[in-house]
């Protein structure tokens, strides 16, 4: 079950507690947005998998951080 205040974090129910349910949100958010690929520059990287992401313009995949290219 989703509520707007946590999002995808809601499956959590309450035995997790508000902060852990809020940092899983903010990362999870953030691993799913495409993010500008750092070898060509233009394109959208998307993560593959974990450390793995593939950009939609050049088609090449490298490895990076686990959840998000840029801080």
């Amino acid at each position: 079950m989703k509520t707007k205040k946590v999002k995808s974090a809601g499956r959590f129910g309450a035995k997790h507690g508000s902060y852990a349910r809020s940092k899983i949100t903010s990362i999870e958010s953030k691993q799913r947005k495409k993010q500008l690929c750092p070898l060509c520059k233009k394109g959208r990287a998307e993560r593959a998998s974990k450390g793995i992401w593939e950009c939609n313009k050049c088609g090449k995949k490298f490895a990076a951080h686990a959840y998000y290219l840029n801080k």
